[in-house]
């Protein structure tokens, strides 16, 4: 089974424009996950996908696997499926340009999965150990079966434990070991027929309530397999994380030089 990664780069990001293209420690942000797919076992090829002019010529002066694409899709999923069309493969990894520290380890453990389980599309979860993180709209949490098959993401705070303590009464605001809460990681595998399927399906009801886009998978009975991981993501959506993105890339190259 032939896997390559595909990488949509918007250039205009709507709470942090260009982010894909800003300086990041001396290369532009979207390097950073490019390389670490480049070095991710199980990877046939590594792709960019953009549909700015910009985006692909800072990018030619580190790959000439650049893809343009149409400016008028309306998610990245739409946007990988086109450029999927044009590539010689049986399955996808979808990884985001705006998450630098992406673990090389986790594009390939995907890779594996989507080999291995035969699953048509999967992702990753990692464990939420704060109240305040599990309590955020920002975080999309996932709750799985026995089989790690997901049965719902959203941005509520689900399951909810009805005899579980109030978490205002915990000052250490550390989730009790006891309740076990998922934060989803918008990284997907997909077999390529999957997603030209998935890509071609209205947004669903459910969808448009929580605006995650893999609620359509599951309202049209498709499985999504999870695979827990202790990566966890530091994506780039404001000026506050590209400098903090900043200062740990600073910090592990400053680690690898020792």
């Amino acid at each position: 089974m032939k896997i390559v990664v595909v990488i949509p780069a918007r250039l205009h990001a709507t709470r942090l424009p260009r982010k894909v293209i800003l300086d990041l420690c001396g290369w532009p942000m979207v390097r950073y996950a490019y390389e670490a797919a480049l070095q991710a076992p199980g990877i046939d090829a590594v792709y960019i996908a953009t549909d700015s002019e910009e985006v692909k010529n800072v990018c030619a002066d580190f790959t000439t696997h650049i893809l343009m694409t149409s400016d008028s899709h309306q998610s990245g999923t739409d946007r990988l499926a086109e450029a999927v069309e044009t590539i010689d493969c049986d399955g996808v990894i979808n990884i985001q340009g705006d998450e630098p520290l992406i673990d090389p380890r986790l594009i390939g453990k995907l890779a594996s999965m989507l080999r291995e389980s035969k699953a048509e599309m999967c992702s990753a979860m990692h464990r939420i150990r704060y109240f305040d993180e599990l309590a955020s709209p920002h975080t999309v949490k996932v709750v799985v079966n026995s089989h790690n098959h997901a049965l719902y993401f959203s941005r509520a705070a689900i399951p909810h434990h009805r005899e579980a303590q109030n978490p205002s009464s915990d000052p250490s605001n550390t989730i009790p070991e006891a309740l076990c809460f998922f934060k989803h990681i918008g990284i997907y595998g997909y077999t390529k027929t999957f997603l030209k399927q998935f890509a071609s399906l209205p947004p669903s009801s459910l969808e448009k309530a929580e605006k995650l886009e893999q609620l359509r998978a599951l309202e049209n009975d498709y499985t999504i397999k999870m695979l827990e991981t202790a990566y966890e993501p530091i994506g780039v959506d404001t000026v506050e994380d590209l400098e903090k993105a900043r200062l740990l890339l600073a910090k592990k190259q400053q680690q690898k030089e020792r």
